[in-house]
C-alpha cells in the first residue's frame, strides 16, 4: 500500500500498473459534502483531481472518473453519533433534505465551472445507492467481520484486525487506538468504542431513512464510497483520491469494508492532496476564517483586501503542489494574480509572433521538461517555472531584442496550448464582466423594470424577469428597501 507516484506509475505503465488493451483508468475521488456554500477547501482537492483527470487523457488513457456526493449518512460529529449533517440543515431552514442537497449541489456545480473543473464521467449520490449499500453490508456480516446491535450494524475493528491490519493507510496503531478508547466501551451499542457504523437504526425524529434488513435506518458515511466505487469501477481499480483529511478513519475504514466484503483491497493507489490554511491557521467556521468560494470571487469578507477571480485561485493552488500544505494570504492570492496574468499575456503575444530565417534563439526540450515534471508525481509548480522561462523568450522575441525560428516558434505555441489550457486548465479572463459597469447597470435597469411590473401587478412579466436572470446563475434579493443581486460565480 503506498500513495500514488505518477513518476513509478506512468514510467511504468508497459508493466503491471495500468492495462494498454484497451488503456482505462479507474479513478474514483471523495466528492463534497453538500450541506453549505463551496469554499476554498472544496477547491484543492477538486483542481488536484482535475489536474491529474487531464493529464491522464494527455497521455493516451481513457479514465471513468467518479466522485461522489454525499447527501447521506455524514453526522455531524463524524463518530456515529448526532444528527445528520444535511438533516441538520433542512431542520433549520424548513426545507425537504433534496431540497438541500440540489441547492448547494447547483452552487458547487457553478463554483467548479468557472474554476475551470471537468465534471467527472459519473456523479453518484449515496442516498440513490441504498440498495447497493445494504448488500455490501450483507456480505461483512457473512464474512464475519460486523454484527447487528439494536438494529445498527458494526464493523467489528479488532476482529478484522486480528486477520489483517487495519490503520494500515495511515499507519495507526490499533493497540493504541483500542487504549485510547477503551474507556468509552460499554457506553454505547457498540462492542468496542473503535467499531464503526454500517447501518443506523434511525431515532424517531431522523428524518433520512430506510428499509433494510436490520431496521429503518440509513448507511454509515464510511460505507458509500465502497459500495459505490465498487459498482462503477469493479472490484478493482487503479486510483482512489481525496483530502487528507479522509484518510483517517475515512479510507483507513473503506479498505477495512471492501477486504471484509470482497476478500481483497479494492485500489491499486491512494492519492491525497494537503489541506489549505489561513494565516497559518487551518480553515474553520468556529476560528472566523472561513471564506467560500464565492466570497472570494466578489471579495466580501473581511480577510479578503479585494475579489480574486476564479483562475487566479486555480492558478495559486497550482502554484503548490498538491502534497504539501498550502497557506492563503492576500499577498499571496495578490502574488498569484500578478503571476497568472504575466503568463497569459505572453500565452497571447504567441500569436503575434513571426518567425525568423536565422534565429537567435534555439528552445529545446520544453515539451520533455513539462511531461516529466507532470509524471513526477503531478509536480505542477515545475511545470509553472519552465511555462515562465519560456514566457521570457516569449517577451524578448516579442520586444524584437531575439528571433526564433518557425519550427521552434510552432513547438511552443503547442507546448503552451497543451499545458496552459489542456492540462493546467487555465483560460483568459479577459471576457470578465464583474467590473464592468455598463454590465450591472443592464441588471439594474431590467430589474427596476421588474419592480414597476409589480407595481402595475404584472406578476407574468416579474415572475418571467426573475427566473430568467435565476436559472442563468443571478441570486435575487427582494427587501424592503428594494432589491439586491449577485452575479453567477466566476462571473
Amino acid at each position: 500500500m503506498s500513495q500514488l507516484s505518477l513518476y513509478n506509475t506512468l514510467k511504468r505503465r508497459k508493466e503491471a500498473f495500468l492495462p494498454l488493451n484497451p488503456p482505462h483508468v479507474g479513478l474514483y475521488v471523495c466528492g463534497p459534502t453538500v450541506y453549505g456554500d463551496p469554499h476554498l477547501g472544496h477547491a484543492r482537492p477538486a483542481i488536484t483531481f482535475d489536474i491529474l483527470f487531464r493529464y491522464l487523457k494527455h497521455r493516451g488513457y481513457k479514465v471513468r472518473y467518479v466522485r461522489n456526493i454525499t447527501d447521506v449518512g455524514h453526522l455531524v460529529n463524524d463518530a456515529d453519533e448526532g444528527e445528520d449533517k444535511i438533516a441538520q440543515k433542512a431542520k433549520l431552514e424548513a426545507l425537504e433534505p433534496m431540497e438541500v442537497v440540489q441547492y448547494y449541489l447547483l452552487r458547487y456545480h457553478r463554483a467548479m465551472e468557472a474554476l475551470n473543473v471537468l465534471p467527472p464521467s459519473i456523479e453518484p449520490h449515496a442516498s440513490g445507492h441504498i440498495p447497493e449499500q445494504i448488500e455490501f453490508i450483507q456480505k461483512i456480516i457473512e464474512s464475519g467481520y460486523a454484527y447487528e446491535s439494536q438494529g445498527s450494524v458494526y464493523f467489528d475493528v479488532e476482529k478484522y484486525d486480528r486477520d489483517h491490519r487495519y490503520g494500515k493507510l495511515s499507519g495507526r496503531n490499533i493497540d493504541e487506538l483500542l487504549e485510547t478508547t477503551r474507556a468509552l466501551d460499554g457506553q454505547s451499542e457498540k462492542r468496542r468504542s473503535l467499531d464503526f457504523a454500517l447501518w443506523k437504526k434511525a431515532s424517531p425524529e431522523h428524518i433520512m431513512r430506510w428499509k433494510s434488513p436490520w431496521s429503518i435506518g440509513f448507511p454509515g458515511w464510511h460505507l458509500e464510497c465502497s459500495a459505490m466505487s465498487t459498482k462503477y469501477l469493479g472490484e478493482e481499480f487503479d486510483i482512489h483520491g481525496g483530502g487528507m483529511d479522509l484518510l483517517f478513519p475515512h479510507h483507513d475504514c473503506e479498505i477495512a469494508q471492501s477486504c471484509a466484503a470482497l476478500g481483497k483491497e479494492s485500489v491499486r493507489y491512494w492519492m491525497h492532496n494537503n489541506m489549505i490554511t489561513i494565516n497559518g491557521q487551518k480553515m474553520g467556521k468556529s476560528l472566523g476564517n472561513f471564506i467560500t468560494l464565492e466570497e472570494f470571487f466578489n471579495g466580501n469578507h473581511a480577510l479578503l483586501t479585494q475579489a480574486y477571480s476564479p483562475m487566479t485561485i486555480r492558478f495559486f493552488i497550482l502554484q503548490a503542489h498538491y502534497r504539501s500544505t498550502l497557506d492563503f494570504s492576500n499577498e499571496a492570492l495578490m502574488a498569484s494574480e500578478r503571476g497568472l496574468s504575466r503568463l497569459m499575456e505572453a500565452n497571447a503575444r504567441l500569436e503575434k509572433l513571426k518567425p525568423a530565417t536565422q534565429a537567435s534563439l534555439k528552445l529545446e526540450g520544453l515539451r520533455q521538461r513539462c511531461e516529466e515534471a507532470m509524471d513526477d508525481d503531478l509536480n505542477t509548480p515545475i511545470v509553472i517555472s519552465q511555462l515562465f522561462d519560456a514566457a521570457r523568450v516569449i517577451n524578448l522575441v516579442h520586444d524584437g531584442k531575439e528571433s526564433i525560428s518557425e519550427t521552434d516558434l510552432q513547438e511552443i505555441r503547442e507546448v503552451f496550448r497543451i499545458f496552459i489550457e489542456d492540462i493546467l486548465g487555465l483560460v483568459s479572463e479577459s471576457g470578465s464582466t464583474t467590473n464592468n459597469e455598463a454590465y450591472k447597470k443592464a441588471v439594474d435597469l431590467l430589474l427596476n423594470i421588474r419592480q414597476e411590473v409589480k407595481q402595475n401587478k404584472d406578476w407574468a412579466t416579474s415572475d418571467r424577469i426573475r427566473k430568467e436572470l435565476t436559472d442563468l446563475g443571478f441570486e435575487i434579493k427582494d427587501g424592503k428597501e428594494g432589491f439586491e443581486w449577485t452575479p453567477p460565480s466566476g462571473i
